[in-house]
């Protein structure tokens, strides 16, 4: 954004800074300055002239012999400009003065251009006349000024006068970087206010009456907003007898410097409280509104629009659109269109200041492919308070410089007025933060001119509407460290206890999961947590299981990703199937991912999350392959107890005789198996898959990471290997839960060693053989001692219809 210097002062009347401290200093309180452009640079010795006569050269064609009045003296000048006449009062450097560059209207040498007497074609010049270029400026700001030739000044200038001041060249343009925060900075009231408050001046607002005539505007438009959340507000005044004529030099220079191209008294009063306001407005020709109706409503989908640049713009139901009574006239926030466009014959006119949601407008813009420089203001969220001063400034410029008779009354639509912000205000917690000892007091000074007002009674700062960028305790605390000085505030080291960072138990738990899955040469993978109805077809799940209860996303990506995952077998599978489609040979993958399990459907509060821990392999491996990484992960845990696996609970997804839940302490932690070969099929994997999920929340609450020192045993083992003959349909898992139960305080392990079928076993029986340690950590053990055990261990598995082998 650009300012001249001078606009600034405007409000701020008081101020007085150089270019370079004005710089420094807004820099240091938060308005960045890029930089800046002095427009006087290198004009020295510039006076206002009067040419008093003219004779043709006597050797060149081209040539004329001007004498010019300079206020103190009459001095001969020789010029080629065709433009000039006796009478004409023109700028003039004089003898040993400097312009900023040539006529040709190239790039200006950095040191400008001196300028001597000397003899053009045998005749003494003692100076020269200036043309717009040669004092370093353009017909942009100066429109009146010739394309070749003399700049003309009016005839009530005074002779000898410094033409530079004359001309408003005795200012400074800034280019400041306004962060994306402070929306209200986007406008030349809200850098005058950030001056104010930094250079300590008084800022001087605009003041803004009365306009209009008797009539009401309400008898000649109406206006309605069906659409009040993406148009909060939206104001509207009329204006009749239109006189299009040039704005005023001032207005034209202070517009042309921030940058924007002089057109006509209406275009510019709008552009000029845009830049003043930062409020884009909008104009119409009433003639043009069929039904002299305006409504603001959303665009149908499909609809096709052109703008006034004469380009065709694709809408859809999410543009905000601006409609007479028949048809769309403009684009809401970005660009009105070709229908409405305002011609050298309007005789009356509709004026808009509205706010509209900043996050459609920047959405609408990349949608119709149109970004303006309104659209850039509307996008960063303008406040909705600021419409209707600014259309009435609008108005008040439109009488002042005789463009128009303004019609009395406004419309206003703003259903939900918004409010000042209340922020707590704590000077304690301020200093604590800024490491400062800043009374109360001075906090309040500087919160003073940036219109910030202390609320005795509720203990609050009271932030206008503009300043959305305050929201809490730190914001404040940003306030005073930049008007306090930041290069004021001390070094500090900081306060509080050190402590020592580590990793949450949870998260260790995870660790050990990564770490024992890639030691067992598991990969890790990563799969979405959204996905498609269908996956519970392919699993084979019944229509009444609650895994079908997910969780719909409101926005889907599209029908594959329209619902939460509530088992995390689907991802794990479609990477297997990836890698198997891609003949990749013994593929092991693992990964940690939530499931969200909603308490209720419809949900009316948020679903709960929970990590699993998912295993899955095809190739080198088996059911047992898959059950000692298991183990493995519940040995590290801490979990060193036996789980039990339990065949029982049937699902569909896995093969009916190669899987298990897996049961620790009396509870369920997970399950593992085969998956079941049409399951297999769905997903296109042509070999044995085994999977294994580990619920992380069971596994953290009976985790742990204490270990405890057992001393080396004194006294020696005794040992007994046991063979029996059971029926195939008996668990082994059964036989230890009888060793551990029987055993007693002195059994010590016990290992599984041999299972066998074949040809010595009568059919539908196995041999189960076991090793089983005793020790006492007291005594040696007697045979007696040792043998009553096995005695009640053989009682208790023969109860089970199990013999010993012969």
């Amino acid at each position: 954004m650009n300012t001249a210097l001078s606009w600034i002062k405007a409000y701020v009347p008081e101020l007085d800074a150089t270019a370079q401290e004005y710089t420094d200093a807004m820099t240091l309180t938060g308005t960045k300055v890029e930089g800046y452009e002095r427009l006087d640079k290198n004009l020295e010795k510039i006076v206002v002239g009067q040419i008093l006569k003219i004779e043709r050269h006597p050797d060149a064609d081209k040539l004329i012999i001007c004498q010019v009045d300079v206020g103190n003296e009459t001095v001969q000048i020789v010029t080629g400009a065709p433009n000039v006449k006796v009478g004409d009062k023109v700028p003039v450097v004089l003898d040993g003065g400097r312009v900023a560059g040539g006529h040709d209207g190239g790039p200006l040498p950095e040191a400008g251009i001196k300028i001597k007497k000397g003899k053009l074609r045998g005749v003494e010049s003692f100076g020269m006349m200036c043309s717009i270029e040669e004092l370093g400026s353009s017909r942009e700001m100066y429109p009146n000024a010739p394309e070749s030739g003399i700049y003309i000044l009016p005839e009530d200038t005074e002779t000898g006068a410094d033409a530079v001041e004359v001309l408003g060249l005795r200012d400074v343009v800034f280019e400041y970087e306004i962060t994306s925060n402070r929306v209200d900075c986007y406008s030349v009231l809200g850098i005058a206010r950030e001056a104010a408050a930094t250079f300590r001046k008084a800022f001087v607002a605009p003041i803004v009456g009365k306009t209009g005539n008797q009539e009401d505007v309400h008898d000649y438009l109406q206006v309605d907003v069906e659409d009040t959340q993406l148009c909060p507000r939206y104001c509207a005044r009329m204006v009749k007898n239109i006189k299009l004529a040039p704005s005023p030099e001032w207005m034209q220079r202070r517009l042309a410097a921030s940058g924007i191209r002089p057109i006509n008294n209406i275009v510019d009063i709008t552009n000029y409280v845009m830049e003043e306001y930062g409020q884009p407005m909008h104009a119409y020709d009433y003639d043009l509104l069929a039904g002299h109706k305006i409504v603001v409503k959303r665009a149908k989908d499909g609809d096709v629009f052109q703008t006034l640049d004469g380009q065709e713009r694709k809408l859809d139901c999410n543009v905000l659109m601006i409609n007479d009574g028949e048809k769309e006239v403009g684009i809401a926030g970005i660009m009105g269109g070709e229908n409405s466009k305002i011609t050298d014959d309007v005789k009356t006119m509709v004026f808009e200041a509205a706010c509209f949601d900043g996050t459609n407008i920047r959405l609408s813009a990349k949608r119709v492919g149109l970004r303006t420089d309104a659209s850039g203001k509307f996008e960063k969220g303008l406040d909705p308070n600021n419409a209707l001063e600014a259309i009435n400034r609008a108005c008040q410029l439109i009488e002042e410089l005789g463009a128009g008779e303004v019609v009395g009354g406004v419309i206003d639509i703003y259903p939900e007025e918004r409010m000042p912000k209340r922020v707590p205000f704590e000077p304690e917690k301020i200093n604590r933060l800024l490491g400062t000892e800043i009374s109360k007091e001075q906090m309040l000074d500087y919160f003073d001119p940036l219109e910030l007002t202390y609320d005795e009674t509720s203990g609050e700062i009271i932030a206008p509407t503009f300043r959305q960028d305050l929201d809490c305790m730190a914001d404040l605390a940003e306030e005073v460290a930049r008007f306090y000085g930041y290069d004021k505030i001390p070094t500090t080291l900081p306060s509080g206890e050190a402590t020592t960072g580590k990793l949450s138990f949870k998260m260790r738990v995870e660790n050990v999961a990564r770490e024992i899955a890639e030691f067992c040469g598991f990969s890790q993978g990563m799969t979405y947590s959204f996905e498609s109805p269908r996956v519970y077809d392919k699993l084979m799940i019944p229509a009444d299981s609650p895994l079908r209860c997910a969780v719909t996303i409101m926005n889907p990506l599209g029908e594959d990703f329209s619902v939460m995952r509530t088992t995390s077998l689907n991802g794990m599978l479609t990477s297997l199937a990836t890698n198997y489609n891609r003949r990749n040979k013994n593929v092991r993958l693992y990964e940690l991912g939530n499931i969200y399990l909603p308490k209720a459907l419809p949900l009316t509060e948020l679903p709960e999350e929970r990590m699993q821990f998912t295993l899955g392999m095809y190739g080198e491996g088996d059911f047992f392959t898959m059950k000692g990484v298991v183990e493995e992960f519940l040995e590290k845990v801490g979990m060193r107890r036996k789980a039990v696996y339990d065949p029982s609970d049937k699902k569909p997804f896995l093969h009916p005789g190669r899987q298990a839940d897996i049961v620790y302490d009396g509870g369920k932690i997970g399950y593992l198996g085969e998956i079941h070969p049409q399951a297999a099929d769905h997903y296109g994997i042509g070999d044995r898959a085994y999977i294994a999920v580990l619920d992380l929340p069971e596994i953290v609450a009976r985790a742990t990471f204490d270990r405890k020192y057992e001393g080396i045993a004194k006294y020696p083992a005794v040992t007994r290997d046991i063979s029996m003959v059971m029926k195939k349909e008996i668990l082994v898992g059964q036989i230890e839960e009888i060793i551990e139960k029987k055993g007693g305080s002195i059994l010590e392990s016990y290992r599984l060693f041999d299972i066998y079928e074949g040809t010595q076993i009568q059919a539908g029986y196995k041999s189960v053989a076991y090793t089983i340690s005793f020790r006492a950590k007291d005594r040696t053990l007697s045979d007696k001692e040792v043998g009553e055990v096995m005695d009640k261990i053989l009682k208790a598995l023969a109860d089970l219809g199990i013999e010993l082998r012969k």
